[in-house]
């Protein structure tokens, strides 16, 4: 951003004028930044959500089973992965979204990740990189906020 400063010598009562280069951090790169992140939040957790779509959720359903939660529960992930991700995607409602994928990967990784918490994968990274990634993307979307390209735009109530 460019900014003009006066600067006044009162000794003198003589103006100068400065032009004062500042890096270049304009509101346009941050929305652009903040429209990539969830767009590539959305579209990653929408191929979950299709793939659930497609072949069920009888796996969330057992899980839940297990864990003495109703089953029926299992149909949130719906939610989670097809419905947030969707609403993340056109930014409308981008917060609750992002809070709703928020929970949906805690929900996740204590029903069925639990045990990997604290292992490596086999090229010796974090064992739940991808929930992380997941997680804390969704955090960052929550905070931020969807930005100017967005559907429900920067004055969006929930944006």
């Amino acid at each position: 951003m460019n900014t003009l400063q006066t600067i006044r010598n009162p000794s003198t009562k003589a103006s100068i004028m400065t032009v004062t280069i500042i890096t270049r951090t304009s509101a346009n790169t941050q929305d652009a930044g903040k429209f990539v992140l969830r767009a590539a939040l959305a579209a990653m957790l929408l191929f979950h959500g299709v793939s659930k779509m497609q072949n069920g959720i009888g796996f969330v359903a057992d899980m839940l089973a297990k864990a003495g939660l109703p089953a029926m529960f299992g149909y949130g992930v719906y939610i989670g992965e097809v419905v947030a991700p969707l609403l993340m995607l056109i930014g409308v409602f981008t917060r609750p979204a992002a809070l709703i994928v928020v929970v949906n990967m805690l929900v996740a990784v204590f029903l069925v990740h639990t045990g990997q918490f604290f292992t490596h994968n086999d090229t010796g990274g974090w064992a739940l990189e991808l929930q992380g990634m997941f997680f804390f993307a969704a955090l960052a979307v929550a905070l931020m906020g969807a930005g100017r390209y967005s559907a429900g735009g920067t004055d969006g109530r929930y944006n």
